[in-house]
């Protein structure tokens, strides 16, 4: 990343990130090792994309990280257009639309956009691009960075051609080691490479993509149910199951949804045991009808 940014003295980096979220991990100790000043938002101000404009304005920051979600507030808030220092604009954690990165670009014409791409499990960020004029709905995740493979394989680990959509699986001396204590899920998702020497393994993203014929990857969907809110990761079936534990409830389904324009949340719905009331509910409704939960923002 410091090579292919040309990061130095001259930068400066906003770090903002939660210690908790993998992409801190560059915000802390990239300007350690170029030499570019690190400028640390106080706790809790990345929330609000009219403090992050202040401090970017405060601090002429060159370069900040958004999750998409809060770079499409960070966008909408007029005193964006005032971050003027700002040489470019990092996105991960979530898909990035081509319509936010022409919003994006609109605010700030003289700041270079990046769509980033990595799971943790391969330390952070594995494929690059700036976005530009995108065709469709979704700007490109990239090509490999610099010592990262990425393949496009099918259900029995064959490359799939140029436009085939196929699960993403990654190579390199990043991936980690396995998750701790937890062998069984390690061996499901950190698989023999099938193309390499004897010993190397490949990392099973679970990611769909298809790859242009200019080598670029376009992010498609999951093969679970695993979603990205706010740039977590929700597991649907965990939420599912637990909800299918009460007493009260014979099934469960768990959906992204957005009633109103704006932030999405997880909705759960559940049709009630026919043999155990609901309290509270209705006597109107019918016995077999779900009752919908959302959960606040």
């Amino acid at each position: 990343m410091a090579e292919h940014y040309a990061f130095g003295p001259g930068e400066r980096i906003l770090q903002k990130t939660p210690a908790g979220f993998d992409v801190s991990v560059w915000e802390f100790f990239l300007p350690f090792l170029t030499g570019s000043t690190l400028v640390v938002l106080p706790d809790g101000l990345h929330r609000d994309p009219v403090e992050v404009a202040e401090a970017i304005v405060r601090h002429s920051v060159t370069t900040v990280h958004f999750v998409p979600s809060m770079l499409a507030a960070f966008a909408a808030e007029p005193r964006a257009a005032a971050c003027t220092t700002l040489r470019r604009i990092i996105a991960s954690g979530e898909a990035l639309t081509t319509a936010l990165a022409r919003t994006v670009r609109e605010a700030l014409p003289a700041t270079g956009l990046h769509n980033l791409y990595g799971p943790t499990e391969a330390a952070i960020d594995v494929t690059a691009w700036e976005a530009a004029d995108e065709p469709g709905g979704s700007v490109p995740i990239g090509r490999p960075v610099h010592n990262t493979g990425t393949y496009v394989l099918d259900a029995g680990l064959r490359p799939v051609p140029d436009g085939v959509t196929g699960e993403l699986y990654l190579s390199g001396p990043q991936l980690a080691r396995g998750y701790l204590g937890r062998p069984a899920l390690t061996a499901d998702r950190f698989v023999a490479h099938p193309f390499g020497p004897p010993g190397e393994r490949l990392y099973r993203t679970g990611d769909l993509v298809r790859r242009r014929a200019d080598g670029a990857l376009v992010y498609v969907g999951r093969t679970d149910g695993q979603i990205k809110l706010r740039g977590l990761r929700v597991e649907l079936g965990e939420i599912e199951a637990v909800v299918a534990e009460h007493p009260q409830v014979a099934a469960a389904a768990v959906v992204l949804r957005e009633d109103t324009p704006g932030p999405c949340s997880p909705a759960t719905s559940s049709p009630p045991r026919a043999d155990r009331p609901t309290p509270g509910r209705s006597p109107d409704a019918s016995p077999g009808s779900p009752t919908t939960w959302c959960p606040p923002p």
